[in-house]
């Protein structure tokens, strides 16, 4: 359930209201029945333990542990999972909420103040903002952005994050003046513009036990990937499984099929039988563990007409080709009747996918004394624009960024981390805490939610991050074989052809829509008055790209990708247009 919040800083009122749960985006302000003072809501609100009452969007994976640890509070053993999440709040405080496993986004009120709370690894999206004297907070952006009291107005610092990254890591939004609360972070809000904070869970590194082998840490990791699977299936009913034929996928699919009751219905997307593409890998799997296996083909003509609808689904713009595939798939996953669908997100940034090979050569070559040389090795390994800033930026959008914070800022405190002796912990680390929490997570999250499904990642849950963090190094990255502890605990599950076959990712034609379908729809996107009107790019540059020249041609296409999704986006939430 979605949810709005208020509170007057000067006189402090709060006014919470839940958003019914529905496919369509978030009505405006009048449409969302916030009531209108505190004695009210009170009598109205979902969630109520003691003194303390609630509103927010919780799906918890441990229940019986947090019950457990309850004890003999007065709690019924049916309670909903936001009664049960506020009552461990009530019981323990913020740090409580450390050991909740879920995915979840609560705001709180104990007649003070209005805390708020955010699930340890960001599965569930939750801002906030300040007008005046008066706090608001939103699980969803689209809520906030559209209370009478923000103007929104353009974030050019967020921009230049998204051309680097294609997403947005940490606190700041595009929206100006706009936060987003970090995964595993409470925020308290109070009168007089009282603001405080700290983190109820963060991922620690644990040294390894010399008293354990490879196969006791293949055998523990064994035990968390079935305990946490098992968590997300849902009781008694169907459950859907996004199948690529890649490892991690592959085996999420084979763990549902061994613990559920019911038989999962597996997806593949392919987008044309003359493109490379992964589908006999799915398949291999799909019959080895006899799902109901189903191959989608989407050709770029619905690419292009969903793409809209996804980006509008975002809270933050995502510039990964997939975003448009994933809300097609999950629109068909609904229509079959599922509620919940698994996918194999969290087997890289958790256990040393791609992109940490080359971070460690270089720090092998050039040492770990300058912070800042590998902060800017690791936002180039990202191969999107941020080498392309100085030349696609307008002169008037690199003079606005003068004074803003640098890009290496986003994510060196990660990568020196001194809780994390292990460099490649470091790497994960930030893997984990940046693009897991604010690309992966949300954007499954977001794009399934918009179908009326609940997207679960049981490889990017708090227990399997905790895991990853309790293995040696050594054991996640072998040699060059990347992710090598996690194949060994499931290669009983899985063909050898998944676990021996090297990573390749799902292939995109992202340029070839570029020049077919989406090649109407970019131009006016880019280069119609009102893109010209924001004067962030350069319209020569953006020609020359439309054009096929000026870059190497993948690259170009994901740039033109990452535009075409930021000007939507901002279409949406920045000048109130619907889609």
């Amino acid at each position: 359930m979605r949810f709005f919040a208020t509170l007057n800083a000067a006189d402090p009122q709060a006014t919470l209201a839940q958003v019914g749960a529905t496919p369509a985006l978030v009505a405006p302000p009048c449409a969302l029945g916030l009531v209108a003072d505190q004695r009210a809501w009170l009598a109205a609100g979902p969630y109520r333990v003691g003194a303390l009452v609630a509103v927010g969007e919780v799906t918890l994976f441990n229940r019986a542990d947090l019950l457990a640890a309850l004890g003999d509070t007065p709690l019924a053993p049916t309670c909903s999972d936001g009664e049960l999440l506020l009552a461990t709040y009530a019981a323990f405080g913020p740090p409580g909420l450390g050991r909740a496993d879920g995915l979840f986004a609560l705001a709180i009120w104990d007649g003070t103040c209005l805390t708020l709370v955010r699930d340890p690894v960001g599965g569930r999206t939750l801002f906030y903002s300040q007008a005046g004297n008066v706090w608001a907070a939103a699980s969803h952006l689209l809520a906030l952005r559209r209370w009478p009291l923000l103007r929104p107005s353009l974030n050019l610092s967020a921009v230049q994050s998204f051309l680097t990254f294609a997403y947005i890591p940490g606190a700041e939004t595009l929206l100006e003046g706009v936060y987003e609360l970090l995964p595993g972070q409470y925020m308290r809000l109070g009168p007089g513009a009282q603001r405080s904070s700290g983190f109820a869970w963060l991922p620690q590194e644990v040294p390894p036990d010399p008293a354990l082998s490879a196969a006791d840490y293949i055998a523990l990791l064994r035990h968390e990937l079935e305990a946490t699977t098992q968590a997300m299936l849902p009781s008694d009913e169907e459950v859907g499984v996004l199948l690529s034929g890649g490892v991690d996928s592959s085996l999420v699919a084979a763990l549902a099929a061994r613990l559920h009751t019911r038989t999962p219905r597996t997806y593949s997307i392919c987008f044309g039988d003359e493109l490379p593409n992964e589908l006999a890998y799915a398949g291999l799997v799909a019959n080895h563990c006899r799902t109901r296996h189903r191959v989608l083909r989407f050709s770029g003509a619905q690419v292009a007409a969903a793409l809209p609808a996804a980006v509008a689904a975002l809270d933050c713009p995502v510039g990964d080709p997939l975003t448009a595939p994933n809300l097609l798939l999950a629109r068909t996953a609904a229509a079959d009747g599922l509620r919940v669908i698994l996918n194999g997100e969290g087997g890289d940034p958790c256990f040393g996918g791609p992109k940490n090979l080359p971070m460690l050569a270089y720090a092998l070559q050039h040492g770990l004394d300058d912070p800042a040389a590998l902060a800017h090795t690791y936002l180039r390994s990202y191969r999107k624009g941020y080498a392309e800033l100085p030349r696609l930026l307008t002169p008037e959008a690199l003079a606005a960024l003068q004074h803003a914070p640098p890009l290496e800022e986003r994510v060196q405190p990660y990568l020196t981390n001194p809780q994390m002796q292990s460099y490649l912990n470091r790497l994960l680390y930030t893997n984990v805490r940046t693009k897991g929490a604010h690309h992966i997570l949300t954007k499954v999250e977001r794009l399934t939610a918009a179908c009326g499904l609940e997207g679960r990642a049981p490889l990017f849950s708090r227990a399997i991050v905790a895991t990853s963090f309790a293995l040696p190094p050594a054991l996640k990255l072998r040699g060059t074989c990347e992710k090598w502890i996690l194949k060994q605990a499931v290669a009983d599950l899985l063909p050898a052809q998944i676990i021996e076959r090297p990573k390749s990712g799902m292939r995109v034609p992202v340029q070839h829509w570029l020049r077919g379908p989406l090649h109407e729809l970019a131009n006016d996107l880019l280069l119609g008055p009102r893109a010209q009107a924001r004067g962030l790019f350069r319209p020569a540059l953006l020609r020359e790209w439309m054009a096929g020249h000026g870059m190497l041609w993948p690259r170009q296409g994901m740039a033109l990708w990452m535009l075409v999704t930021l000007e939507l986006w901002l279409r949406v939430y920045v000048d109130g247009y619907s889609y």
